[in-house]
């Protein structure tokens, strides 16, 4: 089966062409995820929110783009979505565990990299609208400034723009980072 076919089955209330469809996607849809927030647990929050978007409107895919191109757009507001109602809860504060071993070398030496990671992704999200996407779409999932142009609905000129914007941005985040 193709996978128009599939998305055609699927759209038709057809569960195991969903089924099909969404397995051979779930990995691209959680990388996106974890590319957007740098935390296993809230990329799975993301990844489940987009799967229930997929499944209420994939009947609302017409084929006018890649099909791709459409699930990246789900999964990107289902991100900002996410988002937003983080910034809702952040007055809420985690509890350590006290029970909890001390990180090996090997996870501190990760954690400081997603430490790294998250300042990146914050930084490029505070530069404002469209920034966070650009970056996740041309330097996470390597979209052409063409691709990505298409998905986000801006020309191309704006993307070539927005991803030096974030390289001038980031250069001084490194230097103050010690980078």
């Amino acid at each position: 089966m193709t996978e128009n076919s599939l998305i055609a089955a699927a759209a038709g209330g057809d569960e195991q062409a969903f089924e099909r469809l969404l397995d051979a996607h779930y990995e691209r849809i959680y990388r996106f995820a974890y590319r957007w927030c740098a935390n296993a647990t809230d990329a799975e929050d993301i990844t489940q929110l987009a799967c229930i978007k997929l499944a209420r409107t994939i009947g609302q895919f017409r084929g006018d783009a890649a099909f791709t191109t459409w699930l990246f757009r789900l999964v990107v507001n289902c991100a900002k979505d996410w988002q937003k109602s983080q910034r809702r809860h952040q007055g809420e504060t985690l509890t350590d565990n006290p029970g909890a071993c001390a990180p090996t070398v090997s996870e501190a030496y990760a954690e400081q990299h997603t430490v790294y990671l998250i300042e990146i992704l914050n930084t490029v999200d505070a530069m404002g609208h469209g920034f966070k996407e650009t970056a996740l779409l041309v330097l996470g999932e390597g979209f052409s400034h063409r691709e990505a142009s298409a998905l986000l609905g801006v020309k191309e000129s704006t993307v070539s723009w927005r991803l030096h914007q974030m390289r001038q941005q980031l250069s001084s985040l490194g230097e103050e980072m010690g980078g």
